[in-house]
């Protein structure tokens, strides 16, 4: 493990807006279509964006981060988000159908091996994916680490990052009797799977205002930005489903117990120092467990892909992974 501290000014921006020349809906099975899309260039490096939540779905941003000259960049909505359908459900949604999913659109679209690109919970399924699939694996670029464990769900649903921020915290357990507070994710579970609607809905909302409102330093200062009302209803079952059920994982401590096996992939670690969601520790022990890996803490950053620094950390390890896959073989 290698780690590097870099100001944000030195690196570039993001790569110009580009438009997909492929657009599909894919059958997975289950009952569910996921929405698949491409860009860039159809012969060249190939990439696929694992977005966060789960059930955040993609944004046209996330394209942006790969030289449209080099890379044939992948992006999907999983199971139950964005353009997939049906929007918000939660049958047949766990990490492996996810693993699966991925392994399904590399085959359709004749893929060999790709760079693996993602964050917060897209890091986590991005880990697992590269540990079940590991000669699929070009390179892991990651962003704000996340191994789905007992404590780092406690952390974020049980008090922990509302001691730095009570008030929005306050916001959050408000709608909850106090006798339910104990447990968060099981109280907000009830209602946001009760068969009403407006109840799901108004729960959705207290629950991405709580996640959203600690993603940037930037939101932190105000109030976060607040997806439509289907869209923040989907976030927030689908991620409360997972949290519930531990990320469908065999045992606590999952990733990180088998980061090991990974010393054949290399990956770039991308995290923000001020990273009240996922805390820079889960970085720091994958870093130590996964060798080859190299952990770029970014100085003045919270946990969102739009962070600067991160954005010009993520941009500049792809650009450097464009140009090597670029350079002709060397004779030896």
């Amino acid at each position: 493990m290698h780690q590097l501290s870099h100001a944000p000014d030195s690196f570039p921006s993001l790569h110009p807006p580009i438009e997909p020349f492929d657009r599909r809906m894919m059958d997975v099975g289950d009952g569910h279509e996921i929405y698949v899309e491409q860009c860039g260039r159809p012969d060249g490096l190939p990439a696929i964006v694992l977005h966060g939540g789960p059930g955040g779905g993609c944004h046209p941003s996330m394209r942006r981060y790969f030289d449209p000259s080099v890379y044939r960049i992948v992006l999907f909505d999983q199971r139950g988000c964005g353009k997939s359908r049906p929007l918000a459900c939660v049958e047949a949604n766990t990490t492996w159908r996810l693993v699966d999913d991925i392994e399904a659109i590399r085959k359709a679209l004749g893929v060999q091996e790709w760079v693996v690109f993602g964050g917060s919970w897209g890091a986590a399924l991005g880990l697992i994916y590269a540990m079940e699939h590991p000669r699929r694996v070009a390179h892991l670029a990651l962003r704000g680490v996340f191994a789905v464990t007992r404590d780092e769900i406690d952390w974020f649903y049980g008090g922990g990052a509302g001691r730095f921020w009570p008030e929005k915290w306050q916001r959050f357990v408000d709608p909850i009797p106090r006798e339910e507070r104990g447990d968060m994710i099981a109280a907000y579970g009830r209602r946001l799977f009760s068969g009403d609607l407006r109840e799901e809905t108004r729960f959705a909302r207290e629950w991405t205002a709580w996640e959203f409102g600690l993603a940037s330093l930037k939101a932190r200062a105000g109030g976060g930005w607040a997806p439509p009302d289907d869209h923040a209803r989907a976030f927030a079952r689908i991620e409360n489903h997972y949290f519930a059920n531990l990320g469908f994982l065999e045992r606590d401590g999952y990733i990180l117990e088998r980061a090991p096996s990974l010393s054949g992939v290399a990956g770039t670690i991308v995290q923000g120092r001020y990273d009240l969601i996922c805390p820079p520790v889960t970085a720091q022990r994958l870093a130590q467990a996964w060798p080859g890996s190299e952990l770029r803490m970014v100085p003045m950053a919270g946990h969102a892909l739009s962070e600067p620094g991160i954005t010009a950390e993520l941009v500049e390890a792809l650009d450097r992974l464009g140009r090597e896959a670029a350079r002709p073989p060397s004779r030896g």
